[in-house]
């Protein structure tokens, strides 16, 4: 290990050190009720950094007990009170920047210049941009014609009360955020329950939050396993919805634990997003877009653009340049300098991805390069060199299943309606590319490609204001924008006799 890797986690020890408090009911964080841990291990070496609670079905009644009694604390203050809250923990999240992308890269693995320009960056903004909203939700009035007499009627918008968010280990930090704000901005409370793998960045953000003066009760954390606590969210019947972010199988099991109780639900779940590259784009760009379409987070993305189809015609100079490009890549322990891609989040996820590079080339693909555990002092982390397959057909495993690592798959076409008809050709639909400089194809395609998002000319754009979700198995509801906010909310219809 390196002297800057030590002196990173140096800084973040007295962090560590308070891992094991990580089930905070009420604003007082604590053991869970059996006392049992989770080990938290840095992907890039393998080592045990933390240990944080595995908490149960009793933490979770205990989290949604408070989260009923500090939700009136919460509604009762004024809006632009709330919204000095939501801008504040915006404040403290940028003074904090560093020691967070810190812990976020310490627990996920992935290099700390995405940790501090994407995860936290765009963090801070979420809350910024939910903080606004809090004093702009509003009804309607409505121009009614009642059979009888006359009414003035108009429309509230009003917080569903205890929702559950349950936040994956790709982007801990930065999904807790899009999730968390709108819902407290809507004037919910909150039980949060983050991976069991990466619960250290979403334990400092519960101390900020507190910091930043939120009434206790108002937001909650119950660490454990997605079984245990998850399992126990899920289901209870003071639980207004749950809002997950996930594979595709567990949102399935969500939807059917969920309907006893007929909880609201927002799912954002899997991806095998096409990224579509015409013969007129600029391959430079477009050749960068697509290793960042596929190699951000060591692949770990739920909307990256592991398909990539290229036009026959340019199809082997892009594959060339992709080819270098890759080979080029440099691994490393995220917190060390210059490393540009870091660990899988484990060893499972290792043998996982793994097993799909071996149903890759017993199918028939050519892997490129790539897929190669490294030597030397890498060995010992959850490490794969960036692959990159060509002579893909649309029926293979690695051409329909969501691998979720660092593995491209490269088709060539022909035509225009064809690319398009085959890119639909998915269970998935939560977001495409297009490279072209024809913009009138740029926005036909654009409309006619079944996904959530689509990006023309660029990949892997986020902003708080933008909604993102899913078409199809992506699943359904909104991430972000206007359209998570009111998620959160109910609308009641409120009619007043003027007789």
């Amino acid at each position: 290990m390196t002297s800057a890797v030590s002196e990173a986690i140096d800084g973040v020890r007295d962090v560590l050190s308070r891992a094991g408090d990580s089930v905070v009911v009420g604003g007082k964080p604590g053991p869970s009720a059996t006392g049992e841990v989770i080990d938290t291990l840095d992907p890039a070496t393998g080592e045990v950094v933390a240990s944080i609670a595995a908490g149960t079905a009793a933490d979770v009644d205990r989290a949604v007990a408070a989260a009923t009694r500090g939700l009136r604390s919460w509604q009762e203050l004024s809006a632009a009170a709330r919204a000095r809250v939501l801008y504040d923990i915006a404040a403290l999240i940028e003074e904090h920047a560093e020691q967070l992308a810190t812990l976020e890269t310490l627990d996920n693995g992935k290099p700390l210049t995405e940790s501090i320009f994407l995860d936290v960056g765009i963090a801070a903004e979420v809350w910024r941009y939910y903080a606004g909203w809090c004093t702009k939700i509003s009804g309607q009035t409505l121009p009614v014609s009642p059979p009888v007499g006359s009414s003035f009627t108009y429309t509230r918008r009003e917080a569903l009360g205890v929702v559950g968010l349950i936040v994956p280990w790709n982007f801990p930090l930065l999904i807790t955020s899009w999730k968390l704000a709108p819902a407290l901005a809507a004037g919910n409370s909150v039980v949060l329950k983050p991976s069991e793998m990466t619960s250290l960045s979403a334990l400092r953000l519960m101390e900020l939050i507190d910091e930043a003066g939120m009434p206790p009760g108002v937001v909650n954390m119950v660490t454990g396993y997605g079984p245990d606590a998850g399992q126990a969210l899920i289901e209870h019947p003071d639980v207004a919805k749950i809002s997950f972010t996930g594979s595709t199988a567990t949102g399935q099991r969500i939807v059917a634990a969920s309907a006893a109780s007929l909880k609201k639900l927002t799912l954002e779940l899997g991806g095998k997003s096409a990224n579509i590259v015409f013969p007129d784009a600029d391959l430079e760009n477009a050749a960068q877009g697509a290793l960042t379409g596929i190699f951000l987070n060591q692949g770990q993305v739920c909307c990256a653009g592991s398909r990539l189809y290229v036009h026959r015609s340019v199809h082997d100079d892009m594959l060339a340049a992709l080819e270098s490009a890759a080979r080029g890549i440099e691994l490393g322990h995220g917190l060390a300098d210059g490393t540009e891609m870091g660990p899988l989040i484990s060893a499972a996820q290792r043998d996982r991805v793994e097993g799909y590079l071996q149903a890759g080339t017993e199918q028939g693909a050519t892997l490129v390069c790539g897929g190669e555990r490294p030597g030397g002092e890498l060995a010992a982390g959850s490490f794969l060199t960036p692959a990159v397959f060509s002579g893909v057909r649309d029926d293979m495993r690695i051409a329909r299943e969501e691998i979720f690592g660092p593995v491209l798959s490269v088709f060539a076409f022909d035509d225009e309606s064809e690319v398009v008809g085959r890119a639909n050709g998915s269970d998935f639909g939560l977001a495409a590319g297009v490279w072209t400089s024809d913009i009138k194809r740029a926005h036909r395609v654009a409309h006619q490609l079944q996904a959530g998002t689509v990006w023309i000319n660029q990949y892997n754009m986020l902003d708080p204001a933008a909604p993102f979700g899913g078409y199809k198995a992506s699943g359904y509801g909104r991430d972000l924008g206007e359209e998570s906010l009111l998620g959160f909310t109910q609308t009641k219809s409120v009619w007043v006799s003027l007789d």
